[in-house]
């Protein structure tokens, strides 16, 4: 069973991010998103997720990835998967732009982050890296990303990022 409501986050850079479906399926929930990404560099920090399992697909441009220390480059028609537990880290190293397919699973809060930092950057209010200024909003955007930064202990992840999130929802903060 899936879902065909098309979602479309449009960023003032360009930066596109489309909900192309979200359900179930055999092999249980998922949602597929494609990005579409006209600035070059590094689209997050290196991290990792306890149960989520990340399928990247090109379509058009490159995108280098590093998982475990380890550096792959994309071209069209080229596919990663990431598994659970496997510190990952990607850039866009395309000329001009690039578009990818990602699927998520189980998808957690992978939409929630989106639509958090598309609603941020619409209100200026993340760094040049789209990181959220204000420590709540970060929190809530951790608490997102279904996992963890690579680094820093779990239990300090939890109890700063983690404590910013539940004080944020705790006086209203909503994504």
């Amino acid at each position: 069973m899936s879902s065909s409501i098309e979602e479309v986050l449009v960023h003032p850079d360009g930066t596109t991010i489309t909900l192309l479906d979200r359900g179930t399926d055999k092999h249980g929930e998922y949602l597929i998103v494609e990005h579409l990404l006209m600035k070059q560099g590094a689209i997050n920090g290196p991290h990792w997720h306890p149960i989520l399992t990340e399928s990247f697909t090109v379509k058009e441009g490159k995108m280098r990835f590093k998982v475990d220390g380890k550096e792959e480059l994309l071209g069209p028609g080229q596919h990663i998967k990431i598994l659970p537990k496997q510190v990952h880290q990607f850039w866009n190293d395309s000329k001009d732009r690039l578009i990818a397919i990602h699927e998520i699973r189980p998808p957690g809060s992978h939409w929630n982050m989106f639509k958090l930092i598309h609603k941020l950057t619409e209100e200026n209010r993340v760094n040049s890296k789209g990181v959220p200024l204000n420590p709540l909003w970060l929190g809530i955007a951790w608490e997102c990303i279904d996992g963890y930064i690579a680094g820093p202990p779990i239990f300090l992840q939890r109890t700063v990022f983690g404590g910013l999130a539940r004080l944020a929802r705790g006086i209203g903060y909503r994504i």
